[in-house]
């Protein structure tokens, strides 16, 4: 009899376990879901604006060809490559190369505030240079966020809520801008192409600046 009791409290106590477990892993599974959705919603989000994006590219070639003919300056190195489905676009600007891309949203990722907040969201990273030429040879995604990071220019963080506004961080500076998700492809664009176009390179003399901003 008494084995018989033994191996009740046995079972019981297999069966509390059983529970805490289950309770423990639903809400691992229910805050993962959260992140989930979340990378879905901004995914959606942020090929939208991507594609905007590309044609803001376009726009900005064109009136750039325009305003170059005028003055009697050869316009066959301004052009813009995209591939598609629009993940990563080129922009040449006579001797400038940009790059924007959504290659780097491999996982739901957040964005920490200041207030301690964090806001899952995606990435559209803006890069000095040819993106392909950058990650050319990387061997795995790691090598190859290191070396999109030391290219960057500047990053738009978009949220998965449509109406919640996007963070727009300019790196060499610290700058950051709240953008609305309408607006965000324009500004962006404009913004880039003014910050390196409307610097200049260094003679290189083995200091530390090349580039004047």
């Amino acid at each position: 009899m008494l084995n018989n009791f033994e191996s009740f409290d046995n079972s019981e106590t297999a069966t509390k376990k059983d529970i805490v477990i289950q309770e423990r892993v639903e809400l691992v599974s229910s805050h993962m879901y959260k992140q989930f959705l979340d990378y879905q919603h901004s995914t959606v989000n942020t090929n939208d604006i991507f594609t905007r994006m590309v044609d803001c590219l376009d726009l900005v070639a064109n009136n750039l060809k325009q305003s170059f003919s005028s003055r009697g300056v050869t316009t066959q190195n301004i052009y813009v490559e995209a591939d598609s489905p629009k993940t990563t676009a080129v922009i040449n600007i006579l001797w400038h190369k940009m790059s924007f891309t959504t290659r780097c949203n491999f996982q739901p990722q957040a964005l920490f505030r200041d207030d301690g907040r964090h806001i899952f969201s995606n990435r559209i990273m803006a890069l000095r240079g040819n993106y392909h030429d950058i990650i050319k040879d990387a061997k795995d995604k790691e090598e190859e966020m290191m070396r999109l990071l030391e290219n960057e220019i500047a990053s738009l963080y978009i949220p998965a809520d449509q109406t919640q506004k996007c963070i727009f961080k300019i790196k060499h500076t610290g700058q950051e801008f709240s953008i609305n998700q309408i607006d965000a492809p324009r500004d962006v664009v404009l913004k880039v192409v003014e910050t390196v176009c409307g610097g200049g390179l260094y003679h290189q003399d083995g200091s530390v600046k090349t580039f004047i901003v």
